[in-house]
């Protein structure tokens, strides 16, 4: 897979790929292998005999010999030790019988020959028992060798993944070929009770394998009782789950702290901007209402007036930074639950505009036809705030408001000539507590935008930024637009 280069590799399971994925005992050579070395140590000696005698004329005893002893050492690879032993020993024999004056009798009338007969025995089973030790070495060293690379899968299992935990169990299972896998919550006592993570089905049919993971968790398996090297990997399977463990509840720590973070960065920007924005207007309402409180001056009627209005000012200044952090507030806990009706654009924008009489030269440019989907108060809201944002930082060379249908759409625009906001910087406008660019430090705290976005989404709309051409900022709001009968004519789009 690592030598593919460019060429896509899809791997596809298969339900052969867990038998043969899980570690048999190094010690066990199988059904298969045992019974085939039986059978070579009978009929294979049986067999070997018979081609034997029938070309009894074209060897002698050094050579039969030599094949019985190849014979035992075949058996020896293939069945074991046993088998082996039984094979030499039946090798004996059969040259005995055969091969060995006089035949056909178990009676040895040379000496040499017994001596003969008798080392075959000795050096075929000592033979026999050097091959199975090599054999059998070389499968511990591979059975090592499967342990150390399973191992190390499910290293890399812990350190790739997006949840190790459930990743590690769903590996475990196919590791073991097993109906489920879990980890279960210990008391005390060391009773398991329910489950903190769980792949397939621990509750069904099969004897169930525990295996510690720490004071408070157990690894389980649905599964048939591993061996002895099967309990180590258990064992090592439930030190990886530990890790996990640990390593999930540091996430949800760091999560955790993220969360208290940006609460707390929240909470200090609220902070500052209630010690300086919020007490403003309030120290500019006692101001003018201890003027107007006073007995021993003699105020003018223009004097009241003055002070009046600027009670009255500050008044609605403060009740709009109330009313955007409480839309804040609101938006956040999502709250907001608009009631979307047709409305008409040019009412929307009539009504933000009310809002703002006195501010500022607007220019409206939009038809009295156009219908969106939108609430009434929400979608007032976003255009206020978007209004009295063009008009504060781009009214002194006006403001322009027009509206258009765009696909399935009707986008709002409400252009200012101001000194703009650098496209990179642009996106930030709508973060709480911000203040940039074309925006002076002046009133406000930076939610007006951030609360205006927000509305917008909630009418399955969206509020976006863009530059002016020649220069400013262009606020983009676009609602859903009233979908047209088949009756209506087909409308431009601009």
């Amino acid at each position: 897979m690592r030598g593919s280069g460019d060429i896509d590799v899809l791997m596809v399971s298969h339900p052969e790929s867990r038998a043969v994925r899980r570690p048999r005992s190094a010690g066990s050579l199988g059904r298969g292998r045992t019974l085939a070395g039986w059978l070579l140590a009978t009929l294979g000696a049986a067999l070997l005999t018979w081609v034997l005698t029938l070309t009894s004329g074209s060897h002698e005893l050094p050579l039969e010999m030599l094949l019985y002893l190849a014979l035992t050492v075949l058996v020896a690879i293939v069945g074991g030790l046993l088998p082996a032993v039984v094979a030499a020993v039946v090798s004996s024999l059969l040259i005995n019988w055969f091969f060995t004056d006089p035949r056909y009798t178990l009676t040895i009338s040379e000496p040499e020959n017994i001596a003969a007969v008798t080392l075959f025995v000795l050096v075929a089973v000592a033979v026999a028992s050097v091959v199975h030790l090599a054999e059998q070495r070389a499968r511990l060293a591979l059975a090592a060798e499967r342990e150390s690379r399973l191992l190390a899968d499910l290293a890399h299992t812990l350190i790739d993944a997006r949840d190790p935990l459930t990743d590690l169990l769903t590996a475990t299972r196919e590791l073991f070929d097993a109906r489920g896998a879990g980890v279960l919550r210990r008391t005390a006592s060391g009773t398991l009770q329910g489950p903190v993570a769980t792949v397939g089905d621990l509750d069904g049919p099969g004897e169930l394998t525990t295996a510690t993971i720490d004071e408070r968790h157990a690894l389980a398996l649905r599964a048939p009782a591993p061996s002895g090297r099967e309990r180590r990997l258990v064992e090592a399977v439930a030190s990886h789950a530990a890790a996990a463990i640990r390593s999930r509840a540091l996430a949800a720590a760091a999560q955790e702290a993220g969360r208290l973070a940006q609460d707390n960065k929240a909470r200090g920007a609220l902070l500052a901007a209630v010690s300086h924005d919020l007490r403003t207007p309030l120290a500019a309402i006692k101001a003018g209402v201890g003027g107007l409180r006073l007995t021993d001056v003699d105020l003018s009627a223009q004097d009241r007036a003055e002070l009046l209005e600027t009670v009255e000012d500050s008044a609605d200044r403060l009740d709009g930074l109330i009313g955007n952090l409480l839309d804040l507030s609101r938006l956040q806990s999502d709250s907001v639950r608009p009631h979307l009706v047709p409305v008409e654009a040019s009412e929307l924008v009539d009504l933000a505009l009310a809002g703002l009489a006195g501010r500022g030269h607007v220019e409206v440019d939009v038809a009295p036809d156009l219908v969106c989907v939108a609430d009434v108060g929400l979608a007032e809201r976003v255009l206020g705030n978007v209004v009295d944002n063009a008009v504060q930082h781009g009214g002194r060379h006006g403001v322009r408001i027009d509206a258009g249908r765009v696909g399935a759409a009707v986008e709002i625009r409400v252009v200012d000539r101001g000194p703009g906001v650098p496209a990179d910087q642009q996106e930030r406008l709508f973060a709480p507590f911000q203040r940039l660019g074309d925006a002076p430090r002046g009133s406000g705290v930076g939610l007006g935008l951030a609360v205006a976005r927000g509305l917008a989404e909630t009418m399955r709309g969206s509020l976006t930024a863009e530059d002016t051409p020649g220069g400013g900022l262009t606020m983009v709001l676009q609602l859903p637009a009233l979908p047209a009968t088949p009756s209506d004519p087909p409308e431009e789009t601009p």
